[in-house]
């Protein structure tokens, strides 16, 4: 349930603050005072996409907040959670505009996304506006109206489930057709890449193995010069660094004979002997085993020629060409084994086949059964409505009947709501015989129906009175009453037979003060509410006499709700 709504610098809305209650919410005031700017406001909460127009003149942001008391809606707070918001039994929306084009938004104190507020939605409020009036009016929602109505979205869930996993193997099938199509020459173009890899015969790392060998070859001549300088230095020479730290130990030894406070261990210095000694024995041995392989040089520069070609044609890596030479022997696998495959798939077609065609009918047949009681209720709130001659249907046009492959992911039926507004007239789509005040009552008729059903916790009415007046008018207040009694009821009217309905009546004004006009918006009491259906009754002269009349319609409605 809305409870609180706050609004700044929106259109010509300065600041305003108002609140909701429980029931029937009506709102009213003089015409471009800002009443459908407080329900874009709300759209805007819902998800709705904002352009900097909508910021007030010489401001830099608009900024729109909601408070919503959503204790007992449980599965709405799991969704809430679910996507990763702090749960509470209240739900604050944030939404901010800016003309930088960073705009924002927040539930419950936390960044959140367009997406996002539009997910929450669809459990929160809904806005029976002129953007309803079209979505009613639209054919291809028609079967989505019908199937919430009747409860059928699980079995419509379950259909298309099944109708998914037929596309899914549909596809695979002409994946393998169109291969099949081919299979001789794509057969042929994978022997061929796969006997050229496996001829090659390349290994992992290979290229790196070669290059460091070719290395080495190129740079004989430093290498066995370097290694043998190595050596003398260390060995080989007279004075080599071995003999000479052999006359180190002598004079340490000399040393600690005398004075034993050097503290040189005779095994430190015999073990740095025997290293030196390995290295100089393992350089002689290096620079003896150096030698220059002209005719291995020229085999490592083919074979890397080889290898280099290779890798162009295969992702440029060693690497990339062992992992082609996988992907064409799994795809040669796959082009061989064609036949056994395509008959697996086309057993598991068959029989998914048999279960979406079952899924199907189970689905229309229910349907049926729910659109004669969608036929019937509907028919009943439209005679109320004053239109005691119209007929509502649920006009059925199959679109499949035993061609699976005509099927559509809602179904095999075909659903468009039509309309008889008077005796004797043939019926018609809704889109096409239904006046501004019948197609505000039709609205109205199914918004009551499918509320029964329905899981928002509240609805606004916007224009839910265009062009209705006189007794229809009370009708239409009685049945937004009616719906308040399960949802709360939010609705913009300019009709004193609907106002006069509502448990809460806030009014909307603005006036000019300091050259900008500033919108208001103040909650009735009694006398204020007379005076506003006063106001709505008799214009600007209102007399004694209207405001007599204007208490009895008060009266009167409070008498009906009780």
């Amino acid at each position: 349930m809305l409870n609180e709504l706050s609004i700044k610098n929106f259109a010509i809305i300065d600041k305003l603050q108002v609140s909701f209650t429980e029931g029937l919410n009506v709102i009213s005031g003089e015409t471009g005072a800002g009443k459908s700017i407080i329900i874009g406001a709300v759209s805007l909460l819902l998800g709705d996409r904002a352009t900097t127009n909508i910021i007030r003149t010489d401001t830099d942001t608009a900024t729109v907040e909601a408070v919503f008391d959503i204790s007992f809606n449980k599965t709405l707070r799991d969704k809430i959670m679910n996507m990763g918001f702090p749960d509470s039994e209240e739900l604050i929306i944030r939404r901010i505009i800016s003309h930088s084009g960073k705009n924002r938004a927040f539930i419950n104190g936390q960044a959140a996304t367009l997406m996002n507020l539009s997910a929450v939605s669809e459990l929160l409020i809904n806005i029976c506006g002129q953007h309803e009036h079209q979505v009613i009016l639209n054919p291809e929602n028609h079967i989505d109206i019908l199937d919430e109505f009747g409860g059928c979205l699980p079995e419509r869930g379950a259909y298309e489930s099944i109708y998914n996993q037929y596309q899914q193997i549909k596809t695979q099938i002409e994946k393998l057709r169109d291969l099949n199509r081919s299979r001789e020459e794509k057969i042929d173009l994978y022997k061929f890449q796969l006997k050229e890899i496996t001829d090659i015969n390349p290994q992992p790392v290979e290229d790196t193995a070669l290059a460091d060998e070719k290395k080495v070859l190129v740079n004989f001549q430093k290498l066995s010069g370097w290694a043998g300088n190595a050596y003398d230095l260390l060995y080989g020479e007279k004075d080599s660094a071995i003999v000479k730290l052999k006359e180190v130990q002598h004079r340490i030894k000399e040393i600690k004979k005398i004075d034993s406070n050097l503290k040189i261990a005779d095994e430190d210095m015999e073990s740095s002997f025997v290293t030196l000694q390995e290295a100089a024995l393992q350089l002689r041995d290096y620079g003896k085993n150096l030698f220059f392989d002209s005719e291995r040089l020229a085999a490592i520069d083919e074979r890397l020629d080889v290898l280099n070609r290779l890798k162009r044609k295969h992702g440029g890596s060693l690497e990339g060409v062992l992992r082609k030479k996988q992907e064409i022997e799994e795809a040669l696998k796959t082009v061989s084994s064609l036949e056994v495959e395509m008959e697996k798939l086309n057993k598991e077609e068959e029989k998914i086949r048999l279960t979406l065609h079952e899924s199907a009918h189970k689905l229309s047949q229910k349907r049926k059964q729910v659109a004669q009681k969608l036929q019937d209720a509907v028919d009943r709130e439209i005679h109320e409505l004053n239109m005691p001659h119209a007929s509502f249907y649920v006009n059925f046009k199959k679109i499949a009947d035993k061609a699976v492959e005509s099927f559509g992911p809602k179904g095999i039926d075909e659903i468009e709501f039509y309309l008889s507004a008077n005796k004797g007239e043939e019926a018609r789509p809704l889109n096409k015989v239904a006046s501004g005040g019948e197609l505000s009552r039709i609205i109205l008729a199914l918004k009551n129906v499918l509320s029964h059903a329905g899981s928002v916790s509240s609805i606004v009415f916007d224009e839910v009175d265009n062009g209705i007046g006189g007794a229809v008018a009370e009708i239409v207040g009685r049945k937004l009453k009616a719906v308040s009694a399960k949802h709360q009821v939010v609705c913009i009217t300019h009709l004193p037979q609907i106002a006069c309905f509502g448990d809460k009546h806030i009014y909307v004004s603005k006036k000019v003060v300091k050259g900008r006009t500033i919108t208001y918006v103040n909650e009735l009491d009694n006398e204020g509410k007379i005076e506003e259906i006063s106001r709505m009754l008799g214009g600007v002269n209102v007399t004694q006499k209207t405001r007599e009349h204007a208490r009895e319609m008060l009266n009167s409605a409070r008498s009906h709700k009780n």
